[in-house]
């Protein structure tokens, strides 16, 4: 049996959630939200979704590369039970990101499995008074959120700077899921010192969103490390992905009866522990030497000199490839090299710092690593014609 599938506006976060509704309860068609700047890149789907299928994300993600994932309703409900045996409790929730990511979707999701209407940001600039005032009109017993770490450190930095109503939201939710990106220690300090409780997540659309908590599964969620590389399984794995069977299979594969999800990030696990290391495929050969950039980007945000900051690679005649520092702010490069050097060794040090206004983002909030890279590059060709 098949169901057709239905394209929603995910600027209309309303919409997504009622045909969100219908797919879960009803049978509906499977639902697609999508943003209407990345809408025309996508040829039409090749055929009706099976029974099963009632979500399927798109996204190009931060690499660049384009998916859509197919998740059932059994794998969207059971993250939703999962989560909120983490958290403590479904409840009410503010959706602040957007809807066609699946950390938007599950909002919707854990809102529907909750019975509760769920608040909407909207679009435009994130603002931490808006925020604030948003979560104001949520009135339910349990009130949770999700966020990437770049929002919630405008609302610690709002709330630092004297604006009362940022740090009483934070303090009014039950539960915060910061996610889409690894999040800042020291932001994450002074979060809590606000009285603010958060949950790290990790996860991707191929595992409906979050499956681990800060650093535990949920759920019934099982995460091994396999040659350095973190395997996932569990109820909320995805289908796979649409009109793309060569990658579903080489995504997902059966190992004693059991179905897994090859993430392609480093990791291990110990004693039932999650570390996450890096994406395997964000790296460089640097003088015959690999580094890998999450490594090295770990250390550049520890530097508050540089504020928001990534690494990427860029070509270099001598090395091959060299680590780039792109930040909205600056620091004394060898210093920084030094830093680097001692801990990672001396292939993983910055050969230069580009400094730019503002950090170009996606839609989710997460860098945009192709972006960053492509300014590391013109700032390359700049010094080296000057």
């Amino acid at each position: 049996m098949t169901r057709a599938y239905r394209t929603v506006d995910a600027r209309q976060p309303e919409e997504v959630f009622v045909a969100l509704r219908a797919a879960l309860a009803d049978g509906g068609p499977a639902v697609v939200p999508r943003s209407a700047e990345h809408g025309s890149q996508w040829p039409p789907i090749g055929a009706r979704a099976s029974q099963n299928v009632a979500l399927v994300i798109e996204t190009s993600g931060s690499t660049g590369v384009p998916k859509r994932v197919a998740l059932s309703a059994d794998a969207l409900l059971a993250s939703a039970a999962a989560s909120a045996g983490a958290m403590g409790g479904q409840g009410q929730w503010l959706l602040a990101l957007p809807a066609h990511y699946v950390a938007g979707a599950q909002v919707l999701v854990r809102s529907l499995a909750a019975g509760t209407e769920p608040v909407y940001y909207g679009e435009g600039h994130f603002d931490p008074l808006r925020f604030a005032e948003l979560t104001a009109r949520l009135d339910a017993e349990q009130l949770y959120t999700s966020l990437v770490p770049v929002q919630l450190a405008r609302i610690v930095e709002a709330a630092e700077g004297g604006l009362r109503q940022a740090g009483d939201a934070l303090r009014r939710f039950d539960g915060i899921l910061v996610g889409g990106q690894s999040l800042d220690p020291g932001v994450r300090t002074r979060a809590e010192a606000l009285g603010t409780r958060l949950l790290t997540t990790y996860g991707s659309s191929e595992t409906a969103g979050g499956c681990v908590y800060d650093g535990v599964p949920i759920g019934t969620t099982v995460v091994r490390a396999v040659d350095q590389l973190l395997e996932i399984s569990g109820p909320t794995l995805a289908e796979g992905y649409i009109d793309d069977d060569e990658r579903t299979a080489a995504a997902f594969h059966e190992d004693g009866g059991v179905r897994w999800y090859r993430t392609g990030d480093l990791g291990d696990v110990v004693d039932g522990r999650v570390t996450v290391r890096g994406r395997s495929d964000n790296v460089l050969i640097s003088g015959g030497e690999k580094v890998l950039l999450d490594a090295v980007e770990y250390i550049v945000r520890s530097v508050p000199a540089l504020g928001e900051a990534v690494v990427v690679a860029a070509d270099d005649d001598e090395w091959g490839q060299v680590p780039v520092v792109v930040a909205t702010g600056s620091d004394d490069l060898a210093g920084l090299r030094e830093r680097v050097s001692r801990e990672l060794g001396r292939a993983a040090a910055p050969a230069r710092i580009v400094t730019v206004a503002e950090l170009p983002r996606l839609s989710s909030g997460k860098p945009d690593r192709l972006s960053a890279a492509r300014l590391a590059r013109a700032a390359g060709h700049a010094e080296s014609e000057a």
